[in-house]
């Protein structure tokens, strides 16, 4: 279909992937548990977003001469690593609003928008991402393909589409098991700083990682 080859071997390893947890899963989890599943979804929606990014980019080549340069892949993954880590320490210092109604609901609704931007900027902003898309969709591109390009963005879509499905998932059981378990603003506000963290971490080792 497409030019593609063994689709059901890449969608069941796309599905393997995405199961996985990451920095993708810590983001959703924390604005879960903190928000509820309209912010879970939010952020799921931005990774998404960005995922699409980095899909459109290779299908028409970008990823490529991100992979060929060293420079390009330098800046870009220090920038990356740069907003992890600013991701990380906006979780650290995030408190549980105990303000009243109104007041809450036009703080959700402009933090709504940083929440899309926040999951959509950590994707993009990861090189590694990109290099991942341009090492793996090409596995299942037949060689003889009409259109190499537009298989590559067929494939694509079909992981990220997976990938969306399954961050609400975790938005929708995060937000569930918060709920029932009745977790308090002191648990929310310390399972941040927890999320948080692991965000600083994964910042300060993408941005020191020296292997390509």
């Amino acid at each position: 279909m497409f030019g593609t080859h063994d689709l059901w071997l890449f969608v069941l390893s796309g599905l393997l992937l995405n199961i996985t947890p990451g920095p993708d899963t810590l983001y959703i989890v924390g604005r879960s548990s903190d928000h509820g599943w309209r912010a879970g979804t939010v952020a799921s929606l931005g990774i998404g977003s960005g995922i699409l990014v980095h899909i459109c980019a290779g299908a028409l080549g970008l990823s490529a001469l991100l992979a060929a340069s060293a420079t390009a892949f330098s800046a870009v993954k220090l920038i990356g690593a740069a907003y992890l880590v600013y991701v990380g320490i906006s979780l650290i210092r995030s408190k549980i609003s105990t303000q009243s109604a109104p007041v809450v609901a036009v703080k959700r609704a402009a933090s709504t928008r940083g929440i899309f931007f926040q999951g959509f900027l950590t994707n993009v902003l990861n090189p590694k991402v990109a290099l991942f898309f341009l090492a793996f969709l090409p596995q299942f591109v037949s060689s003889d393909a009409p259109s190499k390009p537009l298989a590559f963005l067929f494939l694509g879509l079909i992981f990220d589409l997976n990938g969306t499905v399954w961050n609400l998932i975790i938005a929708w059981s995060t937000a569930r098991l918060t709920r029932r378990l009745g977790v308090g603003e002191l648990f929310k506000t310390r399972f941040n700083r927890c999320v948080g963290s692991l965000f600083v971490f994964v910042g300060f080792r993408l941005a020191l990682a020296h292997d390509r």
